[in-house]
């Protein structure tokens, strides 16, 4: 059973807009794939497990807010949580305000 997720809408980081610019290269997720979408503002990472109607389905592996700071837990979302993340709602990550730019 998969936990419930409100995903926040990923605006200018979206990657169906990204690709409806050129599908040619956009590859579907597939088994082990590691997808994000954005929750409460955090980057979340999700490791595919299957692909189904648009939707990923996987564990979430990260969880990672603004700062770049690695979290166990975000509201109700934890690492290991069984979610499915609807390809509307992947994001490109954002980087850590601690990155550097080298």
């Amino acid at each position: 059973m998969h936990k419930h997720v409100e995903w926040d809408t990923p605006g200018t980081q979206s990657v169906q807009s990204y690709y409806a610019k050129d599908p040619n290269d956009y590859v579907e997720p597939h088994p082990g794939s590691i997808v994000s979408g954005r929750y409460r503002g955090a980057n979340v990472r999700v490791r595919v497990e299957a692909y189904r109607d648009a939707t990923s389905i996987g564990e979430v592996v990260a969880l990672i807010d603004n700062s770049g700071e690695r979290l166990k837990q975000l509201g109700d979302l934890s690492l290991g949580d069984i979610v499915r993340l609807p390809d509307d709602k992947r994001a490109f990550e954002t980087s850590s305000a601690d990155e550097d730019d080298d």
